[in-house]
């Protein structure tokens, strides 16, 4: 009973946040059970273009170090900003998310490679936070008790503890950045005076992702129809 209510609560997570969560999680334990190591996951462009070893893109977004506090830190983030996005801004938009997702990624590797930051899953996490922010400004944010503020001050606030813990603050410019860029093309720039929409998810990612809109003149079978034929119909005996 408890196997099933679990199974049913994880799978009514939305499909982009349950993916993503659930490879973050699957590659930090299989590094901390030595089946992989990190050596194998983080970024580094002369492996990608010399070796062809291609998956670093990706793994590299992955692994947020061994489990601890900055593990469940960033997990804890990334699962509630993901899943809000998910099912906030982006409800039924699946492919525009993961589109999101790819042009975040792409443009976090190509500031990557000048930053020199071989993991930058935290940074990916940042990007979410802030694009969420942007979009609810009006929500009122406390964090851990101490702090009162607008929810468009959470990235920064993120930043600050970050600087307390004694952490690079690279990881947080990049993450605000990208996702500044993103939310300046998808969400100001279409609205400004001889601005427009320089983001659009391609058709081919609406195909994977995006279930066909039902055709209002569609006109089903019979067959196709609730209930299948309706065999009871016709003209009463005697009538």
């Amino acid at each position: 009973m408890a196997y099933q209510t679990l199974q049913q609560e994880y799978l009514q997570i939305p499909v982009v946040t349950r993916a993503y969560t659930t490879a973050c999680v699957l590659t930090t334990a299989a590094v901390q059970l030595e089946i992989i190591t990190p050596f194998q996951l983080y970024f580094n462009p002369d492996l990608i273009l010399r070796n062809y070893q291609v998956w670093r893109l990706i793994t590299n977004f992955l692994f947020f170090g061994p489990v601890g506090f900055n593990f469940l830190f960033n997990m804890i983030f990334l699962y509630r900003y993901c899943r809000m996005l998910e099912e906030g801004s982006f409800r039924g938009r699946t492919a525009d998310f993961v589109f999101m997702f790819l042009f975040g990624g792409l443009l976090m590797t190509i500031f990557g490679m000048f930053v020199s930051l071989v993991f930058l899953g935290q940074a990916f996490t940042i990007m979410l936070v802030y694009i969420w922010s942007r979009r609810n400004p009006n929500v009122r944010m406390n964090f851990f008790g101490l702090l009162n503020f607008q929810a468009p001050f959470l990235p920064w606030v993120l930043m600050g503890f970050s600087l307390l813990l004694g952490n690079s603050i690279i990881v947080d410019l990049l993450g605000i950045a990208v996702g500044h860029v993103y939310y300046f093309l998808e969400d100001v720039f279409p609205n400004q005076p001889g601005g427009g929409r320089w983001l659009k998810t391609p058709s081919i990612i609406k195909m994977l992702f995006d279930t066909p809109e039902e055709d209002a003149n569609y006109n089903p079978l019979p067959e196709d129809r609730p209930g299948g034929f309706a065999w009871g119909e016709g003209q009463r005996l005697g009538g």
